[in-house]
């Protein structure tokens, strides 16, 4: 992906559904969340083991979701990556965004194929940083 497809993701996006999203704050996914939702992006988090982050309602998985998702931001191992992908799919979010350290080829194809922009093994606020800049 390019500068200018993601600078178009990211000012075209509302709602980031977050797969693997922590409450606690010494986590990386806990803080690059915070920054977004700070940023104006509504975030609903999915955690099974959390009843509610950031004010927000958790979810077990992605088809619990009853609302539109625009982009399926990924905090897993990479071998989780492909039921992700799967789920993602069937609840027609327009993106996968696999955070730094997670990328997974096979699902990231199946994703493509399926209609859905791919980012992978990249940080969502630092691309936001650097591409839109701090509210």
């Amino acid at each position: 992906m390019n500068d200018a497809q993601l600078k178009r993701i990211l000012e075209s996006t509302r709602t980031i559904a977050s797969v693997g999203l922590s409450s606690n704050p010494e986590k990386a996914s806990y803080f690059v969340v915070d920054y977004l939702r700070r940023q104006g992006y509504r975030i609903i988090p999915v955690n099974p083991t959390a009843g509610e982050i950031f004010g927000e309602k958790a979810y077990p998985d992605l088809l619990a979701i009853p609302d539109k998702v625009d982009v399926v931001q990924v905090f897993r191992p990479s071998e989780d990556v492909p039921p992700i992908v799967d789920q993602a799919i069937q609840i027609g979010a327009k993106v996968v965004w696999m955070q730094e350290g997670v990328s997974n080829e096979a699902a990231a194809a199946k994703a493509r194929a399926a209609g859905l922009d791919v980012v992978m093994d990249r940080c969502m606020r630092q691309t936001h940083r650097r591409l839109i800049g701090e509210k």
